[in-house]
């Protein structure tokens, strides 16, 4: 799989940073998109280029988008497209998290979580397979969560959206099956990066207490199971949700 290709949404976010940086020491090409945090990403990657992670002949690019944006998103695909060649492995990582219980969530703040974690991904979805199928290969993965299994006050949008991404998943890789393209989706519980530091730390506490490990995921167990989904070795997995919660049901 050296030199592969791989869009990767949210790369500027804590997860983000890890899935990239254990990408690139795996010999992958990485276009990494980012909205709002070009400082983030720009050092990641400057971490990257001087730490040795990269293989030899790998290349690393940023690419600003705005995901909810069709145009935008458009404008995305053909750029890596013409600077990379391919697009061979999509990673909709990118998520928004605004938490408030129902009767007192904004509408726009439910179409903002809504738009990032479900439209975004669907729109990246939609103008790399084209891609995809012309080269008659390809890689989908979905970044979902463990909250919509299990519930969790406070979350409705963001329940709604990574719950939807089961649908699109599912649907996806009916549609690609025949093309070499596989389309799965990775529920996460509680890792100890990205979002899980916008919760008070008293609450954090007691998440810890009700996960059946008793710990928090490791971003390393995240960016393995990303790494295999990309294989050439996992073709036969496509359509499936690969649960990394420490036992949280």
């Amino acid at each position: 799989m050296l030199n592969k290709n791989v869009l990767l949404t949210g790369a500027s976010g804590g997860l983000g940073k890890y899935i990239s940086q254990h990408l690139a020491q795996s010999g992958f090409n990485l276009a990494l998109q980012y909205n709002k945090s070009p400082e983030k990403l720009e050092q990641s990657i400057h971490e990257m280029k001087n730490n040795g992670s990269l293989k030899p002949g790998a290349v690393i690019k940023s690419y600003r988008s705005d995901i909810t944006d069709e145009t935008s998103v458009k404008q995305l695909t053909e750029k890596v497209k013409e600077e990379l060649g391919s697009i061979d492995i999509l990673i909709n990582n990118a998520g928004l998290s605004i938490n408030a219980v129902s009767w007192k969530l904004k509408l726009e703040d439910w179409n903002n979580v809504l738009n990032v974690n479900l439209t975004g991904p669907f729109l990246c979805t939609k103008y790399v397979l084209p891609y995809m199928k012309e080269n008659k290969f390809g890689r989908i993965i979905y970044i979902s969560s463990v909250v919509p299994q299990i519930g969790v006050a406070g979350t409705a949008a963001y329940s709604a959206s990574k719950a939807g991404l089961y649908g699109l998943c599912k649907t996806v890789s009916k549609e690609i099956i025949r093309n070499n393209i596989t389309a799965n989706l990775i529920s996460l519980g509680y890792f100890d990066a990205g979002l899980l530091y916008q919760i008070p730390e008293e609450i954090r506490i007691q998440i810890k207490e009700s996960i059946p490990l008793k710990e928090f995921g490791n971003p390393a167990e995240v960016s393995e199971c990303v790494k295999y989904l990309c294989s050439e070795n996992s073709r036969y997995i496509t359509g499936q949700t690969l649960n990394l919660n420490g036992g949280l049901f």
